[in-house]
């Protein structure tokens, strides 16, 4: 989700975070003329502005409230890697009443996880004691998750193994999955599979989000035999398959260049009244990349729209270079359109190789409108160049 639509929909029917003795008349006078938070922190686009803004508006309890802003505004710094003002922003927030509550905390830690900043998100979890706010598998699953989200996928076992005892917390299913997820993303599955035996001995019954976690593991790791055996466990325990375990089987799928396999599976999931999603598009689009059939690639790009969901990044870096290398420059110069339409975030390459493609063709106007499409950009993203000799 955008910065733009966090803030949005956190403070599009909020009302003005001031306070007036005014009339009902100056009441709306003035709502017409002050901003809201939502506003003046979308608007800015100095980042350091924004910092001191925010700082600012985190002066209100009500402001301190909305989750989703904080993570609007962390998200943005941290695609902009202003690393240290997230530090300065979450730093700010401990001098606030709210830093004795476990769940204010938590927020802090998870949003440090989610900057990649897991030294801040582990300081922030050793200070509690120092608040006098118990820690417990709450403040312990957002660390868990902060490990997972900064990519220190073996930090999350060690302190899965060593914190526990040390606390006297009882690790939960949110936990148990948090791990298993580490040890997907760290190729471990079979540590993946120990620990899912492991939770059951302890009275953890696995859920929904275990499984996807495993499956997608297997199956994106093109081990879609042993993927098939996690999935006849699920089925065995009642759990049933939504979107995420069937694009997960679709991936695994189109790995195995078995795309006979993966339509009638499409056919499957829509019988049964689950609806895809680009992911599911997405997965098909890539089988048929790998079998080189460009045809049916292009006739699921068409089914994303058709799913009433929307191409991602995902699509055009896998869609672009084949159509290029298959010469269909008309259909690169398309999707490229679509990409700066939507300020979609894909690498400037993948677009000038359209270009530097339009150009080879002799497809000089085409080539000259992306060129102006990208460098007209709002963000300046894509800086596309034209030979000098156009």
């Amino acid at each position: 989700m955008s910065t733009y639509r966090i803030l949005r929909r956190t403070f599009s029917s909020s009302v003005q975070l001031t306070t007036s003795t005014a009339t009902a008349t100056d009441t709306a006078s003035a709502s017409a003329s002050i901003k809201s938070p939502f506003t003046v922190l979308y608007e800015e686009r100095n980042l350091k502005r924004l910092v001191q803004k925010f700082k600012k508006f985190s002066e209100n309890n009500r402001f301190r409230t909305h989750t989703d802003i904080y993570e609007g505004i962390v998200s943005r710094l941290a695609a902009a890697k202003r690393f240290r003002w997230i530090e300065e922003i979450l730093e700010d927030q401990k001098k606030y009443k709210d830093i004795s509550k476990e769940g204010f905390n938590a927020r802090l830690i998870a949003l440090y996880g989610k900057s990649g900043m897991l030294d801040n998100a582990y300081k922030t979890f050793d200070e509690m004691p120092g608040r006098n706010c118990k820690r417990t598998v709450l403040s312990f699953n957002a660390l868990l998750a902060a490990c997972v989200n900064s990519r220190k996928f073996d930090k999350a076992n060690d302190l899965f193994r060593k914190l526990p005892k040390e606390l006297d917390i009882e690790p939960d299913l949110f936990s148990y999955n948090t791990v298993i997820k580490a040890f997907c993303k760290m190729g471990s599955l079979d540590s993946g599979i120990s620990l899912l035996a492991e939770m059951e001995l302890k009275g953890v019954q696995p859920d929904l989000i275990t499984f996807n976690t495993l499956l997608n593991g297997f199956y994106a790791n093109g081990q879609f035999v042993d993927g098939e055996r996690i999935w006849s466990q699920m089925v065995q325990k009642n759990i049933s398959p939504d979107i995420w375990s069937y694009n997960a089987k679709l991936l695994g799928f189109a790995l195995e260049k078995r795309t006979k396999d993966a339509v009638e599976l499409v056919e499957e999931i829509k019988d049964k009244g689950i609806k895809l999603n680009v992911v599911s598009c997405n997965a098909l689009i890539r089988g048929f990349v790998k079998e080189e059939n460009l045809e049916e690639a292009k006739r699921w790009y068409s089914e994303i729209g058709n799913s009433e969901c929307k191409p991602d990044k995902f699509t055009f870096t896998t869609l672009i270079p084949f159509v290029c290398e298959k010469n269909d420059l008309g259909f690169a110069f398309e999707l490229s359109k679509v990409i700066i339409s939507r300020n979609c975030l894909v690498d400037r390459a993948l677009l000038q190789r359209v270009v530097d493609g339009l150009v080879k063709k002799s497809k000089i106007e085409e080539a000259k409108e992306l060129v102006q499409l990208g460098n007209d950009n709002g963000y300046c993203r894509y800086k596309l160049m034209l030979s000098s000799d156009y």
